[in-house]
């Protein structure tokens, strides 16, 4: 076999629920209680979403997304905190240069995930294992957190594998079991594939991989367009995207949540007047 016909291996990092993990490890207090990262709860009637939540938390049914008010009401006991992104950045930053230096080439997702492309430094899926579990060993040593990873033949395989057995848990498919592997899994465990795009599937009788990989993919074509040619290739574990590294910031946010609903155009357009001018001068 030449060596451009290689298989690919690739492992996929996720932190494990990293903001309230930092927070723990930063206050050592908090360990075994409920922790809530996001906006401030005020009792109930707190504006906002929750950022992070720890699995103490996520046992209440608190979830990342959800209004704080509701949070509130699910998990009165837990410690709420504002975000300390400074500190998260800076954790992120000596995480991933760690990670990095394993990989043939190496892709950050946000603040607390990335792909390695470890084709190149591995033989088989033992030494991928072997390698994953010093990756593990090493953030554990250095930063005091856990991370889950998935191992699969390409990057959407990998993804869904490193949330699979969470926290701190090492998942391997192999390219002969991919199919499978995603088969039972709800359709939106699939990569790509939103509330809207679910609900949707659902109305065609679509509820897991396995029935996406089964469906009429003309019919998928004319219901989404690309996306449906898409989701159906990637619901069989075919994904050709490759690992790409990254030099550049991809994307710069500020968000605002106003203290009462509104629907006045000239408010919401003056928040995002001033949204907009504080990204531009964030360095």
């Amino acid at each position: 076999m030449r060596m451009s016909e290689k298989k690919r291996i690739i492992l996929h990092m996720d932190m494990d629920h990293f903001y309230t993990a930092v927070e723990e490890r930063e206050h050592p207090e908090y360990k075994g209680k409920p922790v809530v990262v996001g906006a401030d709860p005020k009792e109930g009637k707190g504006r906002g979403v929750v950022s992070t939540s720890n699995y103490e938390a996520r046992k209440a049914g608190v979830r990342s997304g959800m209004p704080i008010s509701r949070a509130w009401k699910l998990c009165q006991e837990a410690v709420y905190l504002p975000p300390n992104f400074p500190l998260y950045i800076k954790v992120s930053n000596e995480i991933m240069d760690i990670a990095r230096k394993y990989a043939d080439k190496f892709e950050q997702w946000g603040i607390d995930e990335a792909f390695l492309d470890i084709s190149a430094r591995v033989k088989n899926y033992a030494e991928a294992e072997a390698l994953a579990k010093q990756i593990k060993r090493e953030i554990r040593e250095k930063e005091q957190l856990t991370c889950s990873i998935g191992i699969g033949p390409n990057k959407l395989i990998a993804k869904t594998a490193s949330d699979y057995q969470k926290p701190d848990g090492l998942t391997i498919v192999k390219e002969s079991e991919a199919e499978a592997f995603l088969a039972p899994l709800p359709a939106r465990k699939l990569l790509w594939v939103g509330r809207k795009t679910e609900a949707k599937l659902k109305t065609m009788g679509i509820n897991t991989i396995g029935a996406l990989a089964r469906y009429d993919p003309t019919v998928l074509a004319e219901k989404f367009g690309v996306m449906g040619t898409q989701m159906h290739l990637m619901a069989r574990g075919i994904d050709r995207s490759e690992v790409e590294p990254r030099t550049e910031v991809k994307s710069i946010s500020h968000e605002t949540t106003f203290e009462e609903d509104t629907a006045d155009v000239d408010t919401v357009l003056r928040a995002l007047d001033a949204l907009s001018e504080e990204s531009a001068e964030k360095p």
